[in-house]
């Protein structure tokens, strides 16, 4: 991708950056968070709507946030909407982790990737899951292939992990700086979560930045990618650790009080349930 930064009223800290691949053809959005400016903070919003449901533009708005990228997935035909798999905010959890899924008429008990945010502010990407309220992390995922599922969850083999807001999405792009798109391990074959889609992202690097990504997609100037392109993607921004978001129509970036990328060839908002909001403290 060829990528140059893109001209908003940010404040310092938050940059946004375009990139294009005329070839493929692709066209990205990504915004990287300097973590180590004190005035940054890192929330993950949930909808207060009573569908459960708003734009990430309203998101922006009612909660004064800089910078929203959708966050994850949701069952929008539900009211109100129901999260799939975690969600903790403001130090409570709304939506535990769900243990297992079907696929194939078959029974896969899952630890699915999720982003954390300490109580000092950092983040952190694991393999997680909830027992009693609590969310417990694996340094690797329950062990999952096509036709030969886990049969149980075992946490003894985890550790608590202390985060304050919490987000379940997947599958993990990169681990320990080497691309790992753990598909089968989290259960997302035989999904559209496979496929080439409009993409959202979020990375962590080691010195502390966080990249946020939008891949817009289903549109003549942008065909979308699969998982394993979004992972080098996110490699050309230095993720150390780096995970996939809700994508396709959901996919948005708002920044400036406007939307950056066309979600799905679109102008307007898929409204979602959760949401990663950049914040300031002026």
């Amino acid at each position: 991708m060829n990528w140059s930064e893109f001209d908003l009223d940010l404040p310092e800290g938050i940059v946004i950056y375009e990139g294009t691949n005329k070839k493929l053809p692709l066209k990205a959005w990504a915004a990287r968070i300097d973590l180590s400016n004190k005035n940054i903070s890192v929330r993950i919003l949930s909808s207060n709507d009573r569908d459960r449901k708003e734009s990430p533009l309203d998101f922006l708005q009612n909660t004064g946030a800089r910078l929203v990228v959708n966050g994850g997935f949701f069952i929008a035909d539900k009211i109100p909407s129901q999260h799939v798999g975690l969600l903790k905010t403001k130090g409570m959890l709304e939506e535990a982790a769900s243990h297992s899924v079907y696929r194939d008429n078959e029974k896969y008990f899952i630890s699915r990737s999720a982003i954390g945010i300490k109580n000092d502010g950092l983040v952190d990407i694991a393999w997680c899951s909830t027992k009693n309220d609590s969310i417990f992390e694996w340094e690797i995922p329950i062990r999952n292939r096509p036709g030969f599922p886990s049969r149980n969850i075992q946490f003894t083999n985890s550790e608590y992990w202390d985060v304050r807001e919490a987000l379940h999405a997947g599958p993990s792009l990169i681990n320990s700086g080497i691309i790992n798109i753990t598909v089968e391990d989290e259960v997302f074959f035989n999904t559209p979560v496979a496929g080439i889609q409009p993409r959202s992202s979020i990375g962590i690097t080691s010195d502390n930045k966080l990249i946020l990504m939008v891949v817009d997609g289903r549109q003549m100037e942008s065909r979308g990618v699969y998982l394993e392109e979004l992972a080098i993607l996110m490699k050309e921004f230095n993720c150390y650790e780096a995970m996939n978001l809700d994508g396709g129509g959901s996919s948005a970036m708002v920044a400036d009080s406007r939307l950056l990328n066309r979600p799905a060839g679109r102008t307007n908002q898929r409204e979602v349930m959760s949401a990663i909001g950049i914040f300031y403290r002026d």
